[in-house]
């Protein structure tokens, strides 16, 4: 038999960290910060490097910008490169036209993508999975093969040097069908089965319900077709011929001449087109992070 004797009275209670020693008992020093951000910081400073040289090479004159070997700084602010931007007649024009077009082409791909995405992910109809699959092929098809078809088609309605033809080809996307598909397998049924008993219509539960549930899907791809068209150049310097019908992109190729290009004038051309992409997609950072990390959940 063992005896166990009691603490005396008056004695206080050893702890288990002076059994095991001043060591276990100390806390290790932790970052403010992950871990991660010692590797992500250098890379998004690397990644920052254009935008910073664009900017700082839209405030210097010609004679530096093309001086070699090429300064890092600016000697001063010169603003000769957006005076001539600004004092173009056509920019405004031009700024206009890339607005109205990506405008157009956001609201037709929520509205299109999310019939069609709502579709295929909630009803059930003869062939079904093979258009989704035939869909998503013709992601895989590059623009160059499709390009003189469209064009073609384009020339047929009489939409040829006019900004339909920069909106009707964008009107709808198999990226933002199959994403708003993939978001919308990723909501629960239950809450649209409690509608369909509550008298809701398919058209009334995914505008009511369905879409308000979706908007970092929604997010996502507003900014994505907005960036693809903004950016766009290839169709609109196929499909447009006059210079008042010109987008943004394609009118900053003006400014690059066959003898001598005012680099000044590109350079704050640029800062002034890259400005609507880096406001549209901070403004919706957010909900685009959510979307991916939502998206794919179910197949």
């Amino acid at each position: 038999m063992t005896l166990t004797t009691a603490p005396r009275a008056g004695t206080p209670p050893r702890s288990t960290a002076s059994l095991t020693g001043p060591a276990s008992g100390a806390r290790r020093p932790r970052l403010p910060f992950s871990a991660w951000h010692l590797l992500l910081a250098p890379l998004a400073l690397l990644f920052a490097l254009p935008l910073v040289w664009l900017l700082l090479s839209s405030v210097m004159s010609d004679a530096e910008i093309n001086r070699f070997p090429p300064a890092l700084l600016p000697s001063g602010i010169d603003p000769d490169g957006y005076r001539y931007v600004l004092g173009n007649a056509l920019f405004p024009r031009w700024f206009g036209n890339s607005l109205l077009v990506s405008a157009v082409a956001v609201a037709a791909n929520l509205l299109f993508g999310s019939l069609g995405g709502y579709a295929f992910a909630r009803m059930r109809f003869a062939g079904s999975k093979v258009l989704l699959v035939l869909m998503l092929a013709t992601m895989a098809v590059p623009f160059q093969l499709t390009m003189i078809p469209t064009f073609l088609v384009m020339k047929r309605l009489g939409l040829i040097d006019t900004l339909g033809a920069l909106i009707v080809p964008s009107l709808v996307t198999p990226f933002a069908v199959f994403l708003l598909r993939q978001f919308f397998l990723s909501l629960p049924r239950e809450l649209e089965e409690a509608a369909w008993l509550d008298g809701c219509s398919r058209l009334r539960v995914l505008f009511t319900l369905v879409l308000p549930l979706s908007r970092p899907a929604l997010s996502t791809v507003a900014v994505l077709t907005f960036l693809t068209t903004w950016n766009d150049l290839t169709w609109p310097l196929i499909a447009i011929n006059h210079d008042t019908q010109y987008t943004l992109q394609l009118g900053l190729t003006t400014f690059q001449g066959r003898h001598h290009t005012k680099w000044s004038a590109v350079m704050a051309g640029n800062v002034l087109t890259v400005l609507p992409v880096l406001l549209a997609f901070l403004g919706a950072q957010k909900s685009f992070i959510r979307s991916l990390t939502s998206t794919g959940l179910k197949g």
